[in-house]
């Protein structure tokens, strides 16, 4: 009759497993109209009517724990009745393996690498191209320092096209936040189930849609009242989209670097083509049929998805029109697609004029070539300069069934 100390007492194989000393559940609402007091209505499973707990996997504790952790997480994959929704969606919450490409130490110690294409990775040939930049950095996955590094807790949710949209143009937006109560009292009397009495109403204390906005665009005084802000309020802040201050950082710390004599950073102000990708979506491609600037991942559902074995790391602008930042896939190279067009490669001519349906354009030939019309060729002096920080991703590496992020990294054996 003594508790053991450990969260579990033995092999764990099913969902609610008898093994499990501690086990957590979440619950899923659907709000329409305004987040803090629109209309709630629960989300169950088919068939199930009131507010249904839906079971989290335990974390990948190691293989003795948990000795087929793939098959023990997909379990925990339901299916969910969404109000109004006629076809079903999915949801899994629980342990995943990191996903996201980037070398955080070295853009963060300054930029502490040249931050251009070098020489050609055969394991990485997508980042290849023909006049390697001598000195810059060579694609590796010793640069990331997250994937094979790290694992995250997982929100996925998988919902039907018909289900998210409304009478516009087939393009929707989206974003996340996290909000805390207004106060927290430490209770000096604590139990397992709690350390903390919580209350008050829920501030928004985190904010995310394109990644690295409030890390690498917003300036330091402002990130905190970016992160508590909704779209709608991005006026107020969108100095730092249209006279960004990232691009004059890497001219100050790479012009020798490169060889320029003058200015790397565009000189086009205010950045319309920063405006487009950020805050107002491209026309014809994913801009809403309302356009109000906000800073949010805008997604055309009325583009077919690309399988996953043909998806390109860079998305977009590589004419896969189903990537980044036409929303976001997993295997999309975010960091190193933000960086090219933040030093301007929107102001030079990109080959997607037959897939944007521009007069004469022919796939494969120079007539694919078009400049959207944001900025000129000289405004963005490098703006055709493979741009990358050397960590790199594709999406084969991935599951090619939701929730799509790998299975984590076990805690042991810890000589994987």
């Amino acid at each position: 009759m003594v508790g053991i100390p450990l969260r579990q007492a033995g092999e764990i194989n099913a969902v609610n497993d008898g093994n499990i000393n501690e086990t957590e559940s979440y619950t899923l609402t659907m709000i329409t109209g305004d987040r803090r007091s629109g209309t709630r209505a629960a989300v169950g499973s088919p068939g199930a009517p009131g507010v249904i707990n839906f079971a989290k996997p335990i974390d990948n504790i190691g293989n003795k724990t948990i000795p087929d952790y793939a098959a023990y997480a997909n379990s925990h994959i339901f299916n969910i009745a969404l109000p109004g929704c006629a076809t079903p969606g999915k949801v899994f919450v629980g342990q995943r393996a990191e996903a996201f490409a980037v070398n955080l130490g070295e853009i963060f110690d300054l930029v502490n690498l040249v931050p251009v294409q070098g020489a050609a990775n055969p394991d990485w040939p997508q980042y290849s191209v023909t006049t390697p930049f001598a000195g810059g950095i060579v694609q590796d996955r010793a640069n990331d320092d997250l994937i094979g590094e790290a694992n995250v807790t997982s929100i996925a949710m998988e919902v039907p096209i018909a289900c998210l949209t409304g009478t516009g143009n087939g393009v929707i937006g989206a974003w996340t936040t996290a909000s805390l109560p207004q106060a927290q009292l430490r209770d000096p009397s604590p139990t397992y189930n709690g350390t903390t009495v919580q209350g008050g109403a829920l501030v928004q204390v985190s904010r995310l849609s394109n990644p690295l906005v409030n890390e690498v665009v917003i300036g330091l005084k402002d990130k905190n009242l970016f992160n508590a802000a909704q779209p709608t309020q991005d006026s107020a802040l969108a100095t730092y989209v249209t006279n960004p201050t990232l691009p004059a950082l890497l001219d100050l710390l790479f012009r020798d670097a490169v060889g320029s004599a003058t200015n790397i950073a565009p000189g086009n102000f205010p950045r319309n083509d920063l405006v487009t990708a950020f805050l107002t979506g491209f026309p014809n491609v994913n801009q809403m049929a309302t356009v109000t600037a906000s800073e949010m991942l805008r997604l055309n559902t009325a583009f077919p998805a690309t399988p996953r074995d043909q998806q390109h790391t860079f998305g977009l602008v590589a004419e896969d029109l189903a990537g980044f930042p036409n929303g976001r896939r997993p295997g999309d190279d975010t960091v190193d697609i933000a960086l090219r067009v933040m030093m301007g490669a929107l102001c030079h001519p990109l080959p997607l004029g037959a897939e944007l349906g521009a007069p004469g354009a022919v796939e494969d030939t120079p007539s694919d070539f078009v400049n959207l019309g944001l900025c000129a060729p000289e405004d963005a002096p490098v703006g055709t300069a493979p741009f990358t920080d050397g960590a790199p991703l594709r999406a084969t590496e991935l599951q090619n069934a939701f929730p799509y992020l790998n299975t984590p990294i076990p805690g042991s054996p810890n000589n994987l």
